[in-house]
């Protein structure tokens, strides 16, 4: 099955100058996708660091996305750290001097140039809801900090990564608290070695813990899904999503 890290580059993000936002996009379209995102690491503005990290991700999982640190200002190292990690040199890419020369014509600075040097070897790749196109080096694939734009560039990540087998996911929300309910998931889970069962309480709301089923098996997650229902108290379900259990309760 395919697995990826997500390497989340800034110092802004260690000295809680700005909050992380771009980790659960990134969670969510991989999950989607059948991707285990199974590593995050976040680093701060250090050539030698990120390139470090990106040398040890890459060689140990399929994908490597990073985020942040790709603008024209001197504290964007990350090109220049994957450049580093695979020992390359940064190339002035004609197709994006062409770029940079349509946008700002004849305002253009070696600033605005600066957005042009690349790893040696890169590809470049546009979508259609961001003309700018990533920076994609072997398995690495480079986006941007900024969550509106980290968001518009996720369908690179859609059309270009292998998807592994999709994941089922099942929900039961319940009145009941963790400690009630510890030794019947420890049982669940013990029967049931195909699905990850997750437990996440909550302070207010209308149920007090969520309990959650994964699989790359329907069949598994539904038969975890109904042995959770069926394990719990009466009138201890607030509601179930998915799989035939959910549709049962309707």
């Amino acid at each position: 099955m395919p697995t990826a890290a997500a390497l989340i580059i800034g110092n802004e993000i260690l000295t809680g100058k700005v909050e992380e936002a771009n980790l659960t996009l990134l969670a969510r379209e991989l999950f989607g996708l059948g991707i285990e995102l199974r590593r995050v690491v976040v680093c701060p503005d250090d050539i030698a660091g990120i390139a470090g990290d990106i040398e040890r991700l890459r060689g140990s999982f399929d994908y490597v996305i990073t985020s942040g640190g790709v603008g024209p200002t001197h504290d964007d190292v990350t090109l220049k750290a994957v450049a580093a990690a695979f020992d390359r040199p940064l190339v002035r890419s004609p197709e994006l001097v062409t770029k940079i020369r349509e946008m700002v014509g004849e305002r253009c600075t070696e600033g605005h140039l600066r957005m042009a040097d690349v790893p040696e070897g890169a590809d470049l790749v546009s979508t259609p809801e961001v003309p700018w196109p990533s920076v994609v080096m072997d398995n690495v694939y480079v986006l941007p900090g900024v969550p509106r734009i980290f968001r518009m560039k996720l369908p690179l990540l859609r059309d270009r990564l292998a998807a592994g087998r999709r994941f089922y996911s099942r929900a039961v929300y319940t009145m009941c608290r963790e400690t009630d309910i510890a030794e019947m998931l420890d049982l669940v889970v013990a029967a049931h070695a195909e699905v990850e069962i997750g437990s996440y309480p909550v302070m207010d709301g209308d149920y007090r813990v969520k309990l959650t089923v994964d699989s790359r098996s329907r069949g598994a997650a539904d038969l975890a899904l109904a042995a959770l229902v069926e394990a719990l108290p009466a009138g201890a379900v607030v509601r179930v999503e998915g799989g035939a259990a959910a549709a049962g309760r309707r």
